[in-house]
């Protein structure tokens, strides 16, 4: 791997329901995915650097991005590459939150593009829980074998 190639760790929360498992999913915030919904949501990560341990960074995300407390055991999903190029490391871990008590870290960002300005937006703007088949159609594309190892390897025992 590339020293610029930019990483991510984050953490996929799984709950069992009576009616089926579920998975929480973080919706980004901001002007540029306002309006966007379906194939916009992810698992909370975030970016870290070489030093940085990648579980204690994705724990770390998981707790600025949501608010919520992540609790081992935590199990390894493996990575995916997105779009970008991007590599995206993953663990998933069994737990439970009300999404309406997310809180969420807050960045600026230039808004509009190219306008000098800068304005302050959550990191993310919403969480919600859903079932795997809802799942795949509301994550991102390049994270649906995420979810699909999630619901094979660890939901199968």
């Amino acid at each position: 791997m590339s020293k610029n190639t930019k990483r991510s760790a984050g953490l996929l929360m799984y709950r069992i329901t009576a009616a089926q498992p579920e998975v929480f999913l973080v919706h980004p915030g901001g002007p540029i995915w306002a309006k966007k919904d379906a194939g916009a949501w992810t698992l909370p990560k975030g970016e870290y650097d070489q030093e940085e341990e990648p579980l204690l960074a994705a724990q770390r995300e998981f707790l600025e991005e949501t608010g919520f407390t992540p609790a081992p055991p935590f199990h390894s999903l493996g990575s995916i590459r997105q779009k970008s190029g991007k590599l995206v490391i993953a663990w998933a871990f069994a737990g439970d939150c009300n999404p309406d008590h997310l809180v969420s870290n807050t960045c600026f960002i230039e808004w509009p593009p190219r306008s000098g300005k800068r304005i302050e937006i959550p990191e993310i703007d919403r969480g919600r829980w859903f079932s795997f088949d809802s799942g795949r159609r509301f994550i991102r594309e390049e994270q649906i074998p995420l979810l699909d190892k999630l619901e094979q390897e660890t939901l199968a025992t």
